[in-house]
């Protein structure tokens, strides 16, 4: 299970490191190269998002990646034969990230079986609650998936542990309101919403939106069990290509 995998890795170090890349950017080569530097860099686990037109979370850097991916012609299937192909590659847990709309046209429980398939751990959808996502939490279960919610600072205590009742693996927090890749101040006020979210859940928690350096990382240590970086490395590779991104990975512990 991907929560005892994390409590595990924990014990061997005091915070782990969760990367993000979109798939089929900038080419289904690159994408592999970047997944096996990541993973040679001592990433513990990766999030890879299937392409959609309209990725409301996602600020301009992730957003531009999603379109000229969309327009080289990714595809849902695709994406799930790469996920097969880095999860039988390589021994960390890798999830899907993407928006309900992509299920939804792909069909919920043809997705689902397809991610079980390709041995995906999880899958994180941020416009999908729990409300709306009856046959999406079945088909999870059946298939032993574990779906990822998010909180935000503005989420309330009783949501939080509302969201806790149906996550499995660990819970995403995001740092802020507003999009992926803008900058986050990392503060008190920080501080005392990880607090707030480790109060409503035992799960592991994971921190994203804005982290992009060691300082970073360091701030979340003894905070969350995981620093999630996903807008910077993109900038890096596209910049300075994939070679570069093994250094930054290591860099930040």
């Amino acid at each position: 299970m991907l929560e005892h995998y994390l409590r595990q890795r924990r014990q061997e170090k005091d915070i782990l490191l969760m990367t993000h890349i979109v798939l089929g950017y900038p080419s289904w080569e690159a994408s592999l190269a970047i997944v096996d530097t990541m993973v040679a860099a001592g990433v513990d686990l990766m999030e890879l998002q299937i392409p959609f037109s309209e990725p409301i979370a996602d600020g301009p850097v992730i957003l531009r990646a999603n379109q000229e991916a969309l327009q080289r012609g990714v595809t849902v299937a695709r994406c799930l034969e790469f996920g097969r192909e880095v999860a039988r590659r390589h021994p960390i847990p890798f999830i899907y990230m993407t928006y309900y709309n992509i299920l939804y046209r792909y069909g919920v429980d043809q997705f689902v079986d397809g991610m079980a398939e390709s041995g995906l751990q999880g899958a994180i959808v941020p416009d999908l609650p729990p409300e709306e996502g009856d046959g999406y939490m079945a088909a999870m279960e059946k298939n032993a998936m574990h779906p990822i919610f998010i909180y935000s600072p503005t989420t309330s205590e009783a949501r939080m542990r509302y969201l806790a009742g149906y996550a499995r693996g660990f819970v995403y927090c995001v740092a802020r309101k507003g999009v992926t890749g803008m900058d986050t101040r990392f503060s008190d006020d920080l501080e005392n919403y990880l607090a707030r979210c480790r109060a409503a859940t035992d799960l592991p928690l994971a921190l994203g939106f804005g982290v992009k350096e060691k300082a970073d990382v360091d701030f979340l240590r003894g905070k969350v069990d995981i620093a999630v970086i996903g807008t910077q490395t993109i900038r890096l590779v596209e910049t300075q290509g994939v070679a570069a991104v093994e250094a930054f990975i290591q860099g930040l512990r």
